[in-house]
């Protein structure tokens, strides 16, 4: 890779700037996580701009857009990364010698797209903790049942001797919004199960990820929130992709933990300081590329983030 062009260097420049504004500083005592569906992370095209003719239009430049986003999070989960693991193995060469990844094996079939769950992290702030696992739900009483079009993942980090759990999910788009409830409350009474067994790695849970969960008091919202987890409430007014109506309150993406029913929070040793947010990288990046443009070279969808104090 030569040196970056111009644009691409002013780009990065105006980035980091806005992070700078709009993202907590890491202190000795936070934590950052992220959550972000980077549309299609897979190949990418090997110069600074991609032409009219090539394919993937992800390029290096929007590579080093990503890297720099990325790089604010202590840790992110990467929804989207599929079979071709180009992108993010060159995301790992920008971002340093740092950080590492942990990534699930491809789900099988038509339905799980080819897509892996992913987790980067930087090494000089969390540690993986020893845990990782595929959420696999167990036969029913009628016999087997029908698993995760993208089975979930969940990977375990520590933070200053702290140790916390991150699950993240693709949830299964599906031709019509009835089509996702399944996974959704499976999904969410598979987790509650969790947090609720002594001794199961689940002290601090955390789940995140891309639920396509519609708007609040939508039957996917109330399915998502059925066993007591609540996103963080700073994120219910945020916008999740470059398409995004305001007037549809979309809630696809979230980071959100369990509650019980007096609202006590069932986290040990990390405490949400009421900072979450996304980052909308538009104004940004590529001018004088639409939305629709912009979104196969860095993301249709906005990385979200919340800080933790530990």
């Amino acid at each position: 890779m030569t040196t970056p062009p111009p644009d691409v260097t002013e780009d990065l420049t105006s980035i980091s700037a806005a992070l700078d504004e709009q993202l907590p500083q890491r202190t000795g005592s936070n934590l950052l996580i992220g959550t972000w569906n980077i549309r299609a992370f897979s190949d990418l095209t090997e110069k600074w701009h991609a032409d009219d003719d090539d394919s993937p239009k992800r390029d290096w430049h929007a590579m080093a857009c990503i890297a720099e986003i990325v790089s604010r999070f202590d840790v992110v989960a990467v929804q989207e990364t599929r079979r071709d693991v180009t992108a993010l193995q060159y995301l790992m060469d920008l971002l340093g010698n740092e950080w590492r990844f942990i990534t699930s094996d491809v789900t099988e079939g038509d339905a799980g797209n080819g897509e892996r769950l992913t987790f980067v992290y930087n090494t000089t702030r969390v540690q993986p903790s020893g845990l990782v696992g595929e959420v696999v739900l167990p036969p029913s009483t009628e016999g087997p049942v029908e698993q995760f079009a993208r089975t979930p993942y969940t990977a375990s980090f520590l933070r200053e001797n702290v140790e916390f759990s991150l699950t993240t999910v693709h949830v299964l788009w599906g031709s019509e919004p009835q089509d996702r409830l399944p996974e959704l409350i499976n999904f969410a009474k598979w987790m509650r199960d969790w947090v609720d067994d002594d001794g199961r790695w689940n002290d601090n849970m955390l789940v995140l990820g891309d639920f396509n969960v519609d708007r609040q008091g939508d039957p996917l919202y109330e399915a998502f929130t059925s066993t007591g987890l609540r996103p963080a409430p700073e994120l219910n007014g945020v916008p999740r992709t470059i398409f995004n109506n305001d007037n549809e309150g979309h809630f696809y993406d979230q980071i959100a933990w369990f509650h019980n029913e007096d609202g006590s929070v069932l986290l040990k040793s990390l405490d949400y300081t009421g900072q979450a947010g996304h980052f909308d990288f538009l104004p940004y990046v590529f001018e004088n590329m639409t939305n629709q443009q912009i979104s196969w070279r860095i993301s249709d969808h906005y990385p979200l983030w919340a800080e933790f104090s530990i």
